[in-house]
């Protein structure tokens, strides 16, 4: 955690409050989804973060993408903006948020995979009808919605 995020829970503790981010939907020339294996919760789940003061959503959905994947996108596909009580999380630390989404899907990808942060233990590619067994409950809800 840092920026923004780490400054509110230094004064709210881990009381829920609305984080709004950018959740990346990346597919390689098979089709498969790049999920990455978490570091906090050690689920597989979809790149993506939280919104820094100043940025817009799509300027969020860059950067984690970059910060988590070493992958840059030549473009953004806007999919949706997801919220409500299904998209309520609760740290392995205790810390509370009630997320609101943006679902991108990266365009025109570039890079080589990288983990340029702490939050992945591991990245990989996955087809959509053979996800990991230990996904994690946004994620799914992404899917669902829209993949499966």
């Amino acid at each position: 955690m840092t920026g923004y995020t780490k400054e509110k829970r230094d004064l709210i503790g881990t009381r829920p409050f609305i984080l709004v981010g950018a959740t990346i939907i990346v597919k390689n020339e098979r089709n498969e989804i790049l999920f990455q294996h978490r570091s906090d919760t050690f689920e597989w789940g979809l790149p993506g973060g939280a919104m820094e003061p100043g940025e817009s959503l799509v300027e969020t959905a860059e950067r984690e993408l970059y910060e988590e994947t070493g992958l840059k996108a030549k473009s953004f596909k806007f999919v949706d903006v997801l919220s409500g009580k299904d998209l309520y999380f609760k740290y392995p630390n205790g810390d509370e948020v009630y997320n609101v989404i943006c679902v991108y899907i990266a365009e025109n990808i570039n890079g080589e995979l990288a983990i340029n942060d702490d939050e992945s233990i591991e990245l990989k590619y996955f087809p959509i009808n053979e996800l990991p067994s230990k996904l994690d409950e946004r994620a799914r809800i992404v899917l669902e919605k829209y993949f499966l």
